[in-house]
């Protein structure tokens, strides 16, 4: 059982290193090709200096680690398995009675915390730089004025509206007085703003007209609003307060993507988007996608096992190794193909965001079970 024990730590620590080596080589590879890309697109940009495409650049790059850990995983331990079977280390340990089964789990328990540190720690982190680079990027590189550049400039917002209704709701529509992601620290206020109150069945209850409305904390004031009753007669211009569980920057993240979204934020922000009327599906997807990543790195080490833990000696190795990397490119598809349908509506989101995992740990176990067992 010592001896054991001993192989599971040392295996598992060559499998870390390898896995480690891989994701800073893949991380550094990718940002260099979004560098070069982020280059080129700032080339006509008189504003966008070298630094500030650096900067964009290496903000990016926690969100870059994060994308590319299934692989970093699978290409890791497909050289760490292989170096270990081609200096006999692994055909000896199987010989002496061995199995695979054991020595396998410390590989499984350094990706599964692998997955857990990325989502856990890192998540926040990448999403805050993400968002970081995103505001930078449709300030000084892209051509378009984001969200607020849709619908002719007006930005349209639905929210909870209690104040005629029980569960009513309110549609507001104004054209923002800045651009959303640009001075974070402004006032945020909409001018030429509608909003129309209507009941949970959809039932015109009123409306508001007002020159200009600001977003306090807790509610949108409307200065000098004039509003209209089912009658459709109008009430003299004042202000009025009307509740909200809106912020700033809960409206840019309900149109941004979100990966600018940390883990532990992600269910509070699908709660108050659903609430306020906004779809959260492309949330919900997410949150789904990022619980599955201990599970997806654990399957990723052992399809890597399963891969590459072929005796050297009965040849075809070259070919196992080209087959677990066609695998996980496999998995890669099939992930962004069933997120497609997640997004549409068509798949359950649990179901979009588990199929890549529960497909690939079938696999895995099916190549592992023929190896050991025969």
């Amino acid at each position: 059982m010592i001896v054991a024990r001993t192989l599971t730590f040392y295996i598992g620590r060559r499998f870390l290193t390898a896995t480690a080596a891989m994701l800073l080589a893949l991380t550094l590879l990718v940002s260099m090709f979004d560098f070069i890309e982020l280059l080129r697109r700032a080339a006509t940009r008189p504003d966008a200096t070298f630094g500030l495409v650096a900067s964009i650049a290496g903000l990016r790059m926690p969100f870059v680690g994060m994308q590319i850990l299934p692989f970093a995983i699978l290409l890791g331990g497909i050289v760490a398995f292989w170096r270990l079977t081609r200096s006999s280390e692994l055909i000896v340990a199987r010989a002496a009675g061995i199995s695979a089964w054991g020595f396998l789990s410390g590989p499984v328990v350094v990706a599964m915390l692998f997955g857990a540190t990325a989502i856990m720690a890192i998540s926040p982190i990448s999403s805050a730089m993400l968002a970081r680079a995103e505001r930078l990027d449709a300030s000084f590189l892209r051509a378009g004025g984001g969200v607020t550049a849709l619908a002719g400039g007006r930005l349209w917002l639905r929210q909870a509206d209690r104040g005629l209704e029980p569960n009513g709701v309110a549609i507001l529509s104004g054209r923002p007085a800045r651009l959303l992601g640009t001075d974070r620290a402004a006032e945020f206020v909409l001018a030429e703003v509608t909003v129309w109150r209507l009941s949970a069945g959809d039932l015109s209850l009123g409306r508001i007209e007002a020159p200009r409305a600001r977003l306090a904390p807790g509610r949108w004031i409307l200065e000098e609003a004039v509003s209209f009753g089912p009658d459709r007669v109008p009430r003299p211009a004042a202000i009025i307060d009307l509740p909200t569980d809106l912020t700033p920057d809960r409206i840019e993240d309900s149109f941004a993507s979100p990966d600018t979204l940390s883990f532990w934020a992600l269910p509070g922000f699908i709660a108050v988007l659903e609430h306020a009327g906004f779809s959260a599906l492309r949330h919900r997807l997410q949150f789904q996608s990022m619980l599955s990543t201990p599970a997806l790195a654990m399957t990723m080490a052992l399809l890597a096992a399963g891969f590459s833990m072929r005796n050297t000696r009965r040849g075809g190795v070259a070919q196992s190794i080209a087959a677990g990397v066609a695998a996980g490119f496999g998995l890669f598809m099939l992930d962004r193909i069933t997120g497609e349908f997640g997004e549409a509506g068509t798949l359950p989101v649990w179901l979009a965001a588990w199929v890549p995992t529960a497909a690939g740990l079938l696999l895995a176990l099916a190549l592992l079970l023929h190896l050991e067992d025969g």
